[in-house]
């Protein structure tokens, strides 16, 4: 046997694809389609079709992504997306149990309460994106002020189309996101520009 035999081969690289686009894309479809009905686009009766989506793509996307992102050793990445698939997750139990007469429908200001503090979470997570890009940092910004937009309307206050429309703001920017990092790893490249950090490094 030759001395080359004993030594054990060189582990292969492998390349670990970037799970934050399929967390984009959950939040943003599902937050896209919430928004049209607060925004008065569409009819109230279509949260029908918000509740699997939420379930499905806004919360269970998310939270896989919110794993992949632990893997990687990402905190930020980890604590949003794992929050925000939960969220979506809790919105669609919400109208399920509220619909199917297992819960008693909760008052207005206890969705506003509970608006009101994803927002101020949301608010923390924004006070950590001024180094990352321009649109992760208006994202996030779209999203506290969306957070605390419908937790006022839910106070009795008529910012509810207001919220809508900042809703679609914030699902829009989610996508372009997702987009932009697909087309990033697909072509090696920044193809959809995404801007300068607001706070240099």
């Amino acid at each position: 046997m030759s001395p080359s035999a004993l030594v054990p081969p060189e582990p292969v690289a492998t390349h670990t694809a970037n799970p934050a686009p399929l967390g984009l894309a959950g939040f943003a479809v599902t937050t896209i389609l919430l928004s049209s009905i607060n925004a008065g686009f569409i009819p109230e009766a279509s949260v029908a079709a918000v509740v699997p989506l939420a379930f499905a793509y806004g919360g269970i996307g998310q939270v896989i992504t919110g794993v992949l992102e632990f893997r990687n050793g990402n905190t930020f990445g980890t604590a949003a997306y794992s929050s925000f698939g939960l969220f979506w997750i809790w919105y669609a139990l919400l109208q399920w149990t509220v619909g199917a007469g297992w819960l008693k429908a909760p008052p207005p200001e206890a969705i506003g309460a509970a608006l009101l503090i994803w927002g101020i979470f949301a608010f923390g997570l924004w006070l950590g994106t001024f180094r990352t890009n321009f649109v992760v940092w208006t994202m996030f910004l779209a999203l506290w002020v969306t957070f605390f937009l419908l937790a006022a309307a839910n106070f009795g206050m008529p910012t509810g189309s207001l919220g809508g429309w900042t809703g679609l703001v914030l699902g829009g920017e989610a996508l372009y996101l997702s987009i932009a990092d697909i087309l990033k790893a697909m072509y090696g490249r920044q193809t959809l520009p995404v801007g300068k950090a607001p706070m240099a490094a």
